[in-house]
């Protein structure tokens, strides 16, 4: 198969560039590395472009593994054509592959099977010629009770399940009602008799119909959840059989004799018993495939967001893990996010404890030189937040609310307890807390991206389709950011270009052992990192204290030498060229043009030596709730409160008001115009204005506008 040409004509690329984008890939790059490091022979293909050209690659070869497996199951039956071989391997798509394999496909005893085993395939044969006769002369042959044949009305019924089977089983109409279903199928839902009390929650898919290719993601996951909890019966199909059925008789019926009224009756047969519950498993399988990939993207979108958030840097920072029974862990962090020490306040247990916990803040503030605090946004945490705000620093202190989503899954990890061995899961929580302030990258990574809770129907999508996106996202931002060689976690190392989890450790060790690295070129002498993995991870790695400024930048070190010609050239050092926007002016790219190293890289070059290792991510701005909500109770209509945006769907965006419950501003109510994605208008962590709708305490939902 001619992967290139078929992936360039589907994805409407040269070939040339994907065939220079096969191979690099094939080569072991990554597709941060193929993006940032290798331009000039992708034609400045960009993340999304190289992975949908691994993706089709894979799934391509995927084919191709099928296509062998099927040829060679046919060819172990002794029934391969010239033309059938043929047939297979100009096939392009698994449908296709498997509407070939299906009369050659091993199956369990079928009623089809069972009349061959009778004798009654010429039968079948004879009433296909559709010739004028009497199909009870016809059949009177085949009656033979020692095969289980006791009547002509069995020979005919056997023989008409071998027709339905083969029309079943036949591509041309397998194709006609694979268009008629993709034209006029609706997808219907209804409630399993008697479990409508416990099938509350899909309350709105009891009596439900729509164009099964029309209906959107999150409506198709609704109704498939319901049905995989046995409360819902869905069901994908046209709403009448006849037009279905009228297209196949034009295909198999010929003439009005007594044979054509046979078979009349085994294409009826086939469509209902056999070909419409197949295609209708087909479209179920596309439905459920289309579904998931939309949530994955936004699922995928969303955490792209949240990895990307602002951070607000190295600062001390006092962290806080909410609580009101058990009280509240603290933590106290060093700029680094190092841990310093450990407490628990118990401000909702009386007056006197109250005062307690304020004196103990402040204490801890001064003591600690801490220049912000982190405050875990679940149980407790608007209240922790007014007890915070009723201490007085005697420095000024800010004080922001944290998501706690996965905190929980962090502090009860294997990295946690490798980390904080001595501690209990209470102190690890925290302490995610805090660092999440300070670098949300560095921290999230730590956790399953399944359990930060940014997704829509999570649980009910493809898996490993859910992995390998999110992956690909967790290693997008990571190398996008770039990572501090000598204070970076295992579990960030494991994200960057060509390392992954085992050479991760491996550094951490080699930087235990031997100190920190004192430039990038010192990656080498760690055991196993070698030339490959070097040229995919150095660029995106930074050594803040290396003698070479490049080694701070997102300058590779294939490129050095490059650099360095161009500050001989203006008669400077690199780290001059560097300080210097009027040395950099003087430089004309063009002169260093060669066959491996074209403008676009010799552009990136430059704007890294502007602003060496530029942070991507937005200025950190601190957020506060309205102090006068707290509780679901506060809110009325018509109140307009700020908000911050937790969590993006097809359908709206989730907006946390402060009250332990986040609001949904549905998609109609984003803006004062039609909008088709909600990212269009919102992103996480954004901050926004919202009206309160309407309250439904006994729910506990809350419905918001945009449209202030």
């Amino acid at each position: 198969m001619d992967y290139a040409n078929i992936i360039a004509t589907q994805l409407n690329l040269g070939v040339r560039q994907v065939e220079k984008t096969i191979g690099l890939l094939e080569a072991g790059a990554t597709v941060p590395f193929i993006a940032r490091y290798r331009k000039e022979m992708t034609g400045n293909l960009n993340e999304v472009q190289i992975a949908a050209i691994r993706d089709l690659l894979l799934k391509l070869k995927e084919v191709d593994k099928r296509r062998a497996a099927i040829l060679q199951s046919i060819e172990e039956q002794g029934k391969m054509t010239p033309e059938l071989r043929t047939a297979i391997e100009q096939a392009q798509g698994l449908t296709e592959l498997e509407d070939l394999y299906l009369p050659y496909k091993p199956k369990r005893k079928t009623r089809a099977s069972m009349a061959v085993e009778r004798g009654l395939q010429p039968l079948a044969e004879a009433l296909l010629r559709q010739y004028q006769c009497s199909v009870e002369q016809l059949a009177q042959p085949f009656v033979d009770e020692a095969k289980g044949v006791a009547s002509t009305d069995e020979a005919l019924a056997g023989a008409r399940d071998i027709i339905a089977e083969r029309v079943s089983e036949d591509i041309a109409a397998r194709n006609k009602v694979r268009n008629l279903f993709r034209r006029t199928a609706m997808i219907t839902s209804k409630v399993v008799k008697a479990k409508e009390e416990e099938a509350g929650k899909f309350q709105s898919w009891f009596d439900w119909k729509e164009n099964a290719m029309r209906a959107p993601s999150h409506r198709i996951l609704a109704m498939f959840r319901g049905e995989s909890e046995g409360l819902l019966r869905v069901k994908i199909a046209p709403e009448e059989d006849e037009p279905a059925i009228e297209a196949l008789e034009r295909q198999f019926v010929r003439g009005n004799y007594e044979s054509s009224q046979q078979v009349a009756e085994a294409v009826r047969d086939g469509y209902k018993r056999l070909l419409a519950p197949s295609i209708e498993t087909e479209y179920y399988n596309l439905l459920k495939e289309r579904a998931d990939r939309e949530a994955i993207k936004v699922f995928a979108e969303n955490l792209r967001q949240l990895l990307l958030a602002s951070p607000l840097g190295q600062k001390r920072t006092l962290a806080i893990d909410p609580g009101f029974r058990t009280g509240c862990k603290v933590v106290c962090l060093d700029a680094q996010g190092q841990l310093l020490h450990n407490e628990t306040i118990y401000p909702f247990t009386s007056v006197r404890e109250e005062r307690a916990a304020v004196a103990k803040l402040e204490a801890l503030v001064e003591a600690f030189k801490i220049e912000a605090i982190a405050i875990g946004n679940g149980t407790a945490g608007r209240e922790t937040e007014e007890v915070v705000k009723r201490c007085r620093f005697k420095t000024k202190v800010i004080a922001v609310m944290v998501s706690e989503s996965g905190a929980s899954v962090y502090s009860a990890s294997d990295a946690a307890r490798a980390e904080f061995p001595e501690y209990d899961v209470t102190v690890r929580g925290a302490v995610s807390i805090g660092r999440r302030l300070m670098d949300p990258l560095s921290e999230l990574v730590k956790i399953d991206p399944k359990s930060i809770g940014v997704g829509q129907y999570q649980h009910d999508v493809d898996q490993k389709m859910l992995q390998d996106s999110l992956e690909d996202v967790v290693v997008s931002c990571v190398n996008s950011v770039g990572v501090e060689l000598n204070t970076a976690s295992r579990e960030l190392l494991s994200y960057v270009s060509g390392i992954g989890p085992a050479l991760a450790s491996k550094i951490v060790d080699h930087r235990n052992r031997h100190g920190a690295f004192r430039n990038r070129h010192e990656l080498l002498q760690v055991e196993r990192l070698g030339d490959k993995a070097f040229e995919q991870c150095a660029g995106f790695l930074r050594v803040r204290e290396s003698d070479n400024p490049l080694d701070r930048s997102a300058v590779h070190p294939e490129r050095y030498a490059l650099v360095e010609r161009m500050a001989k050239g203006v008669g400077a050092t690199v780290e001059e060229l560097m300080k210097s926007r009027d040395l950099r002016a003087e430089i004309d790219i063009n002169q260093f043009v060669s066959d491996d190293c074209g403008l676009p890289t010799l552009q990136d070059i430059m704007k890294e030596l502007d602003k060496p290792g530029l942070d991507p991510r937005a200025k950190f701005e601190v957020f506060e709730f309205d102090k006068n909500v707290t509780r679901i109770e506060d809110l009325r209509e018509g109140m307009v409160l700020p908000g911050i945006v937790t969590n993006i769907t097809a359908f709206g965006a989730f907006v946390d008001v402060g009250v332990h419950q986040d609001g949904l501003v549905h998609i109609s109510q984003l803006a004062n115009r039609r909008v088709n994605d909600p990212n269009e208008v919102v992103h996480l962590h954004q901050h926004v204005q919202v009206k309160v709708l309407e309250v439904d305490l006994r729910r506990h939902r809350i419905s918001l506008t945009m449209k202030i």
